[in-house]
């Protein structure tokens, strides 16, 4: 089967590799690129770091490797541990499990960096104000969204080559059906089955209309396992 993938172009190559070892084919089409904001840095002290995403791998440089450093999940560690910090601990891939695991290892009143995108959700921050901690956010890279779908996906769903679509944020989703609809191919994208990571990521492609498949939990992993519950 052909999946359509419209994850920002480094991630979607990896998507490509792990579908073409179950025997599919990917059409890549990302709907953003990862861009530094060039935002400065907070200038206030922190006493430990946050990264949600390994797109944040550009502004380590910046940052201070002795700190603490609470990793979302093992893919956003990776680029901590090549970087050289010292002390990572990590998380099971989600907000709820990062909360519980700051909650669990720091006392609250300390003031912790959240090394993040433009486009960011309201936790991991929220959960731990509410907890007691400072919560510094640096939108230090951003998802900028493309300006038309890339002609591949366009001519790929035109022709019903496509036989089911992964989605792997909100935000992507949006856009991919903006961007579908202004190439003349909504119909065509939500006529096939959406594979997305969470309900959150579901809600707009539900919404327009489209039959959704949510992963068990947040992660890759659960995500490709939806394939097997494909006709």
């Amino acid at each position: 089967m052909r999946f359509l993938v419209t994850r920002s172009p480094e991630d979607a190559l990896r998507t490509a590799e792990k579908l073409a070892a179950r025997g599919h084919e990917a059409c890549l089409a990302p709907v953003t690129r990862i861009v530094p904001t060039g935002d400065p840095m907070p200038l206030d002290s922190y006493d430990a770091l946050i990264v949600t995403s390994a797109h944040a791998e550009d502004a380590l440089a910046s940052l201070d490797r002795t700190k603490p450093v609470f990793a979302v999940g093992e893919r956003t560690a990776e680029p901590l541990r090549a970087a050289g910090f010292a002390s990572i601990t990590v998380a099971e891939g989600d907000a709820v499990s990062l909360v519980r695991l700051i909650r669990g290892t720091l006392a609250p009143g300390l003031t912790l960096l959240h090394v993040t995108a433009r486009h960011h959700k309201e936790e991991p921050a929220a959960s731990l104000r509410a907890s007691g901690f400072t919560i510094l956010q640096w939108e230090a890279y951003e998802a900028k969204a493309v300006e038309m779908l890339p002609s591949n996906a366009g001519e790929a769903l035109r022709t019903g080559q496509i036989g089911a679509a992964l989605h792997y944020s909100r935000r992507s989703a949006d856009l991919v059906i903006r961007l579908a609809g202004e190439a003349g191919v909504a119909s065509s994208l939500l006529s096939v089955p959406q594979l997305c990571l969470s309900a959150d990521v579901a809600a707009p492609l539900t919404s327009a209309g489209a039959t959704t498949l949510v992963a068990e939990e947040p992660s890759e992993e659960a995500l490709l396992g939806l394939l097997d519950r494909l006709p």
